[in-house]
């Protein structure tokens, strides 16, 4: 008869990555570029101090939000709808060339 032993371990959690942002992370998230959105902020830049105030955001959830910022905002704030309207897609245009 063959035994077997079973060694515990602790588990972490899964990544979010992958999984479908909750609309209040993403409203919370977009809330945060808002803040940190200026005509004369790098896209670097933008993450960076998005990373600040949401260390486990990750670049692709931060551009989902900067798109959901954006068409929240467009009427309100033309100018930072601009400065997103760039970044999101910028961002987007560098991670589809990444992936060919």
């Amino acid at each position: 008869m063959t035994k077997f032993v079973i060694w515990s371990s602790v588990v972490t959690p899964p990544k979010r990555e992958g999984a479908a942002m909750k609309e209040s992370d993403l409203k919370e998230l977009g809330e945060a570029i808002l803040k940190e959105t200026r005509s004369d902020i790098t896209p670097k830049q933008l993450i960076k101090a998005v990373r600040k105030a949401h260390p486990e955001a990750t670049k692709k959830e931060i551009v989902r939000a900067a798109f959901y910022a954006l068409i929240a905002n467009a009427d309100r704030e033309p100018e930072k709808a601009a400065a997103l309207q760039d970044f999101a897609i910028a961002q987007r245009m560098n991670d589809d060339e990444l992936q060919n």
